[in-house]
């Protein structure tokens, strides 16, 4: 992606080196971690789900000690600042163009763990939206995570990912956050899974729309709509279930499989409007 040089977001709230922790989660296991990453992983809003699940309690203790960016960090965070800013540019015309008017969310960079109006995160659940303050939450730590254990390199997969928690907040402004959590209320488990699969496919359709028009505007490079399709596949799912169980369980679909994520990406980057998603709606 060409990013370099380009005008960046400023809206960008920068806490790394700011500790946060919970009495409570520093007695946890290796094992017990292990368990937190791979459920968080897979499911739609990690930190209510997993402090509902495992009765998470404790008082916040918070600390700030001195961060030293290294060279990486300050060009991902420059990266991710510039993909923002490209967002806002997209959706504020998309809104525009649909007679609505776009608010643009806020990117939080955090190291380790951070508090949101959503509880207390790790940066083991990777990147997340919160609704409740409207904000993107990323540890730039999870960039060579993408690399390492999901296999899906390049600056553009990363891009993908920023977008898909854009997705999320496009979501919010368009009343299907709200509806979601309705329907959490009111369904079984199992069945409440299937819409929040629609869901998250929507959202990464929204993240190909966004690169749609990423594109027309010039600052892609070749290969970079294929970084974002492997990274779509690689937290499909069933290859997050058979990486880290060796089985795939159906019924327990949070996010959708690999092909389906890489679907609904691929239409949102060829159709690059709000109305394509509609297939996907909660209501339907």
């Amino acid at each position: 992606m060409k990013w370099r040089g380009r005008k960046q977001s400023s809206n960008v709230e920068d806490r790394r080196g700011q500790k946060v922790s919970r009495k409570g989660i520093a007695g946890l296991g290796g094992a017990g971690l292990i368990i937190i990453v791979v459920f968080a992983l897979i499911t739609g809003n990690p930190m209510m789900i997993l402090e509902q699940l495992l009765g998470i309690q404790g008082e916040q203790q918070s600390t700030t000690v001195p961060y030293t960016e290294s060279k990486e960090d300050e060009e991902l965070a420059d990266f991710v600042s510039v993909v923002l800013n490209d967002t806002e540019a997209v959706w504020s015309e998309r809104f525009e163009e649909n007679g609505m008017t776009y608010k643009e969310p806020t990117l939080v960079l955090y190291t380790e763990a951070v508090q949101t109006a959503c509880g207390f995160s790790s940066s083991a659940v990777g990147p997340f939206y919160c609704p409740g303050d409207q904000k993107l939450y990323i540890d730039l730590s999870f960039y060579n995570q993408l690399k390492t254990d999901f296999n899906a390199s390049g600056d553009f997969a990363m891009a993908y990912v920023v977008a898909h928690e854009v997705g999320h907040h496009v979501q919010t402004l368009l009343g299907k956050s709200k509806k979601l959590n309705q329907l959490r209320q009111e369904l079984s488990q199992n069945k409440f899974n299937e819409y929040s699969v629609r869901f998250e496919l929507q959202a990464d359709y929204y993240a190909g729309v966004w690169a749609h028009h990423v594109e027309d505007l010039g600052y892609l490079e070749q290969g970079d709509i294929q970084e974002a399709l492997n990274a779509a596949s690689a937290v499909g799912d069933d290859t997050i279930q058979k990486r880290t169980q060796g089985y795939v369980v159906p019924d327990s679909f949070t996010h959708g499989t690999a092909e389906q994520r890489r679907t609904w990406f691929q239409e949102g980057y060829e159709k690059g409007t709000i109305e394509g998603g509609q297939p996907l709606d909660l209501d339907q």
